[in-house]
């Protein structure tokens, strides 16, 4: 759904400093400000302050506001305007993602996943998880339809190892906890106080100055004071190296996992994953105990199709039981349940013009298509019943008095069902052609009536009267034999 603004979510490699990170910030946003129809772009690296945002440093998070649509280019459509800001956007080291805001923070609460298509790989060695994830990766960027895709690097954080010396602390009556208690106040900082200005509240932290922890020689010449009031340096009861470890842990049903982000345009979801799964399953090996599941918007689209499963199936039963309830015939249930695909297939025509995919949204306008086309079948064939019947009761019988009765049956209905037609045409034209938004889940619903509305009369209308002409015809000359025996 086309919410009006666009979130741009890139991912750039473990290890990113601050200082870089704000100056690809800086680069992005002067990039995407290149394309005329931004408005305004503001960018975020790292997390909140929120237990619920638990983002990296090296995840981006940059809000582009558009202008107004009538300011826009001639010709120029959302999708048209996403790729193009993919073109102006490129930096060596960040996979771009974009996402509608709303949507991508329903999909993160939900699954987690950021993009359309997550691939998550669960198991018990880090090493093993990106190994297996950077397979993955490597073979979802040879996807039709993939535009982007980017697994999670497991390793490459640096970390500042410290490993205090025994018995040099104790050498200058030094204990673990106070050795501790320097590193982590001096190095890392300590509330000491709160200002108070105006309604804010702002704590004070006391640390060493930067040049005095920005690297670990400055680290390893930090003063410390002993109890005995000699003054000495870290280094002399501690070593201080820098250490390669997991950046960031993800675990799912206690197990490690590793994710890879898929980024998916230009082709529907559903055949998306499925040629990655296969290709998954055939190039990438699995090692003992290691699993892979697939996550993101493909979990809602399994879900909804799962229920469309039996809710499709359970509709045209009910459709199916109602007619046989109205004519108390199987024949004649059953022949306007067989019409019922060649109605619908003007609404498959009318998605093939649009280019829209098969989604929920869909199914939906299917369904009620269906049920349009089934009362126009059900009206016609009580039109032509109601007039053969007129026919028998005046003792005329045969084939000329059924072609007649027939004829009249169904002229009498051309003109309410060309009515019927317009009204639902005219009342749904407006949802195709227009704009704003929800509009795209609305179109989608109403293109299926459309076209359904064009070949559900011509099939009530023209098939329908010549199916029950042989249906009819059949059964009459099967009464009309024995009585000539």
């Amino acid at each position: 759904m086309d919410e009006g603004d666009l979130l741009y979510m890139p991912s750039a490699l473990p290890g990113l400093p601050a200082s870089k990170a704000t100056q690809l910030l800086q680069q992005t946003n002067r990039m995407i400000l290149t394309v005329p129809e931004v408005a305004r772009v503001f960018g975020k690296a790292g997390r909140a302050e929120t237990a619920t945002d638990p983002a990296p440093l090296e995840m981006f998070e940059t809000t582009v506001q558009f202008k107004p649509r009538d300011q826009w280019r001639a010709g120029m459509t959302p999708e048209k305007l996403i790729e193009e800001l993919d073109r102006a956007v490129k930096v060596p080291g960040l996979s771009n993602i974009w996402v509608p805001p709303i949507r991508n923070r329903i999909d993160m609460l939900a699954t987690g996943i950021k993009s359309p298509i997550g691939v998550k790989v669960s198991g018990t060695s880090l090493v093993d998880i990106e190994r297996i994830t950077r397979d993955i990766e490597a073979v979802a960027k040879e996807v039709p339809g993939v535009s982007s895709a980017l697994a999670e690097r497991l390793t490459g954080g640096r970390y500042v190892d410290i490993q205090i010396d025994r018995l040099a602390a104790a050498r200058y009556g030094l204990s673990i906890a106070d050795l501790q208690t320097v590193v982590s106040g001096a190095i890392g900082g300590r509330n000491i106080g709160e200002t108070v200005e105006g309604l804010a509240r702002f704590p004070i932290n006391l640390r060493y100055p930067k040049e005095w922890r920005d690297s670990p020689q400055a680290l390893r010449r930090m003063p410390i004071l002993t109890p005995a009031g000699q003054q000495i340096t870290l280094g002399t009861v501690a070593q201080v190296s820098l250490t390669e470890g997991p950046p960031m842990l993800r675990s799912e049903n206690g197990r490690l996992s590793g994710w890879v982000y898929v980024d998916v345009r230009g082709r529907d979801l559903a055949s998306t994953v499925r040629e990655l799964q296969q290709r998954v399953a055939e190039r990438v090996q699995l090692d003992a105990g290691m699993t892979v599941s697939y996550s993101g918007q493909f979990e809602f689209l399994e879900r909804a199709n799962a229920r469309l499963a039996w809710v499709v199936p359970a509709t045209l039963l009910i459709i199916f039981v109602l007619l046989y309830l109205t004519f108390s015939r199987f024949g004649e249930a059953l022949l306007i349940m067989a019409t019922l695909p060649f109605a619908l297939s003007g609404g498959i025509w009318l998605l093939y013009w649009f280019g829209f995919n098969l989604s929920v949204a869909t199914g939906v306008g299917f369904i009620a298509l269906a049920g349009v086309s089934a009362e126009f079948g059900v009206i016609m064939l009580l039109y032509l019943k109601n007039a053969w019947h007129a026919r028998v009761d005046t003792g005329r019988s045969g084939d000329p008095a059924l072609l007649e009765a027939i004829r009249e049956g169904a002229v009498l209905r051309v003109r309410p069902k060309v009515m019927t037609v317009a009204v639902i045409i005219a009342g749904l034209l407006p949802i195709l052609w227009g704009g704003g938004a929800g509009s795209e889940v609305m179109k989608r619903i109403a293109a299926p009536m459309v076209g359904g509305m064009i070949t559900a009369p011509l099939m009530s209308i023209l098939v329908l009267p010549a199916a029950y002409w042989l249906m009819r015809r059949q059964r009459t000359q099967k009464v009309r034999a024995p009585q000539e025996l």
